[in-house]
């Protein structure tokens, strides 16, 4: 019979590291934003623990281009593509410092244009009276707005955040590596 007590054990320890490690960005984004709970829970529910594997690859022109495209389609592919460029934009200004006046341009405007396809999509959905699909469409109504008036403050938050997971993302792949070697050499003896 197979000892599955190791395995119960490991996983309850990589859920209390996986815990331990969401409760430390957390209180990092809450750090950086200080007393502005406004900007902490915006930028909460729109920053990414991991950017690498969060954030599309492909490049930004190409996503707006489908983005722009898509609001001539449907309003919920419209509003998922937007995130998506938005989120996109949104870590290259952070990881491009020297362009950021460009992005600031990109994020207001795709942040604008949001707003414009959510409240086309509230006025649907209020017609079908669907009351708490509207007020969720409110509340990101709000949150986009926000964003494209605080988009300084969102860039700069972001880039600390982002670059403080980066670092540390960079740390836990050397540790994993080194931890992978020592089983290889293990192996091997």
């Amino acid at each position: 019979m197979v000892d599955m007590s190791r395995f119960f054990k490991r996983k309850k320890k990589e859920e209390k590291k996986e815990e331990k490690e969401e409760e430390k960005e957390e209180n990092l984004l809450k750090q950086l934003c200080g007393d502005d709970e406004k900007l902490y829970d915006v930028l909460a529910s729109l920053l990414y623990l991991n950017p690498i594997t969060g954030i599309s690859k492909r490049n930004l022109e190409i996503l707006i281009e489908e983005a722009e495209k898509s609001i001539k389609e449907n309003y919920e592919g419209a509003m998922l593509k937007n995130r998506l460029v938005l989120d996109k934009a949104i870590f290259e200004a952070t990881q491009n410092p020297r362009e950021k006046g460009r992005y600031i341009k990109v994020i207001q405007d795709l942040a604008s244009k949001t707003v414009h396809v959510m409240e086309k999509a509230k006025e649907g959905v209020e017609k079908n009276g669907l009351t708490d699909q509207a007020a969720s469409l409110e509340r990101s109504i709000k949150n986009y707005k926000f964003i494209g008036e605080r988009i300084e403050d969102v860039i700069n938050v972001a880039s600390q955040f982002y670059n403080e997971q980066l670092l540390t993302l960079g740390e836990t792949e050397r540790r994993e590596a080194r931890g992978e070697e020592k089983l290889r050499e293990k192996k091997r003896e």
